[in-house]
């Protein structure tokens, strides 16, 4: 224990150590980061002013004839006495209008004006009027200076930060045109960047000196309080914890107590104390109950099986063997029990009775729907009555309504075919679209119109509609579980994926023909889990 509290005691202090510098160094880059930002926002709005104000008031026209003509005007000299006093009353470092010419390294670019101060021109410098400005502008600058004057809006700024043989300067830059509006030159303001430099380099310095001195002191006062408040009460709480989980590995649960360690700190460590005693407590009693509710877990899984069995029992299974039709389907629960059903069956020894449906809801309460809608639809379909699709829907509808509390309903697709001629009569009561493949085509939708879903209204009246299968024809019903089925991204397979699953291999058999739909969705899925029971059948019509 003493070499864990040793660890524990490191690591608190290495961690509020570190998280301290790191803290600092957060706040220090903020810090630089407003700093910088606020100045260059200053240099920004002080250079616009500034260009403003130089280029107020100026006859761009008159400038214009001086540049063409190569003499100094009126019009020129007023801009030059104005640049030369905004130079020599502002902070500025350079002050200047230019023309691009080009992108090359040499004489890319041609002074109009710049401005100076008395003691600049004391110097002997000038306005350079007209001089080419041979290599002070890489040629990468002055691909953007002329970027800028050919394809810049009226009164658009252009700022630039630029490292030159002077220093660091940040540039504002704006193109000044004549009455016509075409660009005369690119008027530019620099200012020196130096102070901000100077300050910024030393500024993480401090920052960094400041967070150590005071990670120092902090560490050192956190390790005495920690041993105090923190590491001797942990080490009785640590003794009470390993001697419950060594009466836990134990088979008797009645012996199993947490010894209390009595801290009184008056805080979080307290409430940790107390709370692992109310959780001793809790744990042997959730033990307790686990031991009863496995057994019980155990009993209604067996349940669950042997429901599961009778379900399974109740949808045939055994598919007819003759040369007038093939026929296969299947039912995949998404729980152990589900609400989807199939069903077919001989209505005479001419008719074959096709029923597909999709019970609303999972679980044990849709497989008892199910049974009862199955045994309803099947048992009005061999009354002897001579009845339609549509017709034993509305009676199988309002026998469903009696009595359903529980407010469930069934989608069915009911479709009796004539096994002479080939031709199906259906009705739907709110079921997926059937699919059909006539000899030699690729499966297709039959958007056919829906009724309502059983069990939901009582007296609805459906429709019956009729559609033939030529001799190799196939037929493909199926529950919402195939154009629903979810992958991980929360995608469903849809109306379009389904189609294109059955024309994989459109000439299939019925038996290969579900594999293939279910093997595509399988694929799209992946390892989502199954989200709702899927249930298929598929008949090829051979004809007599």
């Amino acid at each position: 224990m003493e070499r864990i509290k040793k660890k524990l005691r490191r690591s608190l202090a290495a961690a509020v150590e570190i998280f301290t510098v790191l803290l600092s160094v957060c706040l220090g880059f903020v810090g630089y980061r407003t700093y910088y930002l606020g100045m260059i926002k200053k240099y920004k709005e002080y250079e616009r002013t500034t260009l403003m104000l130089a280029s107020q008031d100026i006859d761009w026209d008159g400038v214009e004839q001086a540049v063409l003509s190569g003499e100094e005007n009126e019009a020129y000299k007023k801009l030059s006495e104005r640049l030369d006093f905004i130079k020599s009353n502002s902070e500025i470092a350079w002050l200047y209008l230019i023309t691009p010419l080009n992108d090359s390294s040499n004489d890319n670019m041609r002074y109009i004006c710049t401005g100076n101060t008395k003691q600049e021109y004391a110097n002997f410098r000038t306005n350079r009027f007209n001089e080419l400005t041979g290599t002070e502008f890489p040629s990468d600058v002055a691909k953007q200076y002329l970027d800028f004057f050919r394809k810049s809006e009226p009164g658009a700024f252009w700022y630039y930060q630029n490292k030159t043989e002077w220093g660091s300067v940040y540039t504002t830059s704006i193109v000044v045109r004549n009455s016509a509006g075409k660009g005369l030159g690119v008027l530019s303001v620099d200012i020196n960047m130096v102070d901000i430099d100077s300050t910024l380099k030393i500024y993480p310095l401090r920052i960094l000196s400041a967070s150590l001195a005071f990670a120092a002191v902090f560490v050192i006062i956190l390790i005495l309080w920690l041993n105090r408040r923190v590491i001797h009460p942990l080490k009785s709480l640590q003794n009470s914890a390993v001697d419950f989980v060594s009466k836990a590995s134990g088979d008797d649960v009645e012996s199993l107590n947490f010894v209390d360690p009595k801290i009184r700190t008056q805080d979080e460590i307290q409430s940790l104390s107390c709370a692992l005693v109310t959780m001793a407590s809790e744990t042997k009693q959730y033990m307790q109950k686990l031991i009863y509710e496995t057994s019980e877990r155990e009993r209604i899984s067996a349940d669950l099986n042997v429901a599961a069995n009778i379900q399974n029992s109740m949808l045939p299974h055994e598919f007819p063997k003759r040369g007038d039709f093939d026929l296969c389907a299947s039912m995949n629960p998404a729980k152990e029990v589900g609400g989807d059903f199939y069903d077919f069956f001989f209505v005479d020894e001419n008719h074959l009775g096709l029923v597909i449906a999709d019970v609303s809801g999972k679980g044990i309460p849709a497989s008892l729907f199910m049974v009862i809608s199955k045994t309803i639809i099947k048992n009005l379909a061999l009354s002897g009555k001579t009845m339609s699709p549509a017709q034993i829907l509305q009676e199988a509808n309002n026998q469903l309504c009696e009595g359903n509390e529980a407010s469930l309903f069934v989608t069915v697709w009911l479709g009796i075919l004539d096994l002479n001629a080939g031709t199906v009569t259906a009705a739907n009561a709110g079921h997926e679209f059937p699919a059909v493949r006539q000899p030699g085509k690729n499966f297709e939708l039959i958007r056919d119109k829906h009724g309502v879903v059983l069990a939901g209204m009582e007296n609805m009246v459906y429709a019956d509609y009729e559609f033939t299968l030529e001799k190799g024809a196939t037929l493909f019903v199926y529950t919402d579980g195939v154009p629903e089925a979810t992958n991980a991204n929360n995608e469903l397979f849809e109306l379009e994926r389904t189609v294109q699953a059955l024309n994989v291999n459109p000439a299939a058999e019925p038996k290969e023909l579900l594999s293939i739909v279910r093997g595509e969705v399988d694929k799209f899925v992946g390892e989502a889990p199954q989200f709702d029971d899927l249930t298929m059948l598929a008949i090829k019509y051979k004809g007599r």
